[in-house]
């Protein structure tokens, strides 16, 4: 199911700006920053598309705020392709209507 797995990246995603958070706990923009870079690293893009749309959705309800703040401020570039590719996706699925199953 789409929501289970959506629950486990977002899981996921919290452990990681748990983490990043206490390396920086006086710096949120460093943890932020530090967060998209693992996220765009480590993250497969499609892992990274769905907890966008997730967050976007209002899905992501349990998203940590330090972990919504570096997905909401890098979204261009966690986007598969980077910045380009995010305005090229906006034009074509609007509202996330593409399903690539």
């Amino acid at each position: 199911m789409e929501h289970d797995h959506s629950a486990q990246l977002v899981k996921m995603a919290n452990q990681i700006g748990t983490f990043f958070q206490a390396q920086s706990p006086s710096d949120a923009t460093l943890a932020t920053n530090a967060i998209a870079a693992h996220l765009k690293s480590f993250w497969a893009p499609s892992m990274r598309v769905q907890l966008i749309r997730a967050l976007e959705a209002g899905t992501a309800t349990h998203l940590l705020p330090i972990v919504a703040s570096a997905v909401r401020s890098h979204r261009e570039n966690l986007m598969p392709g980077g910045a380009r590719e995010a305005a090229d996706a906006k034009e074509q699925f609007p509202q996330g209507g593409g399903d690539a199953g």
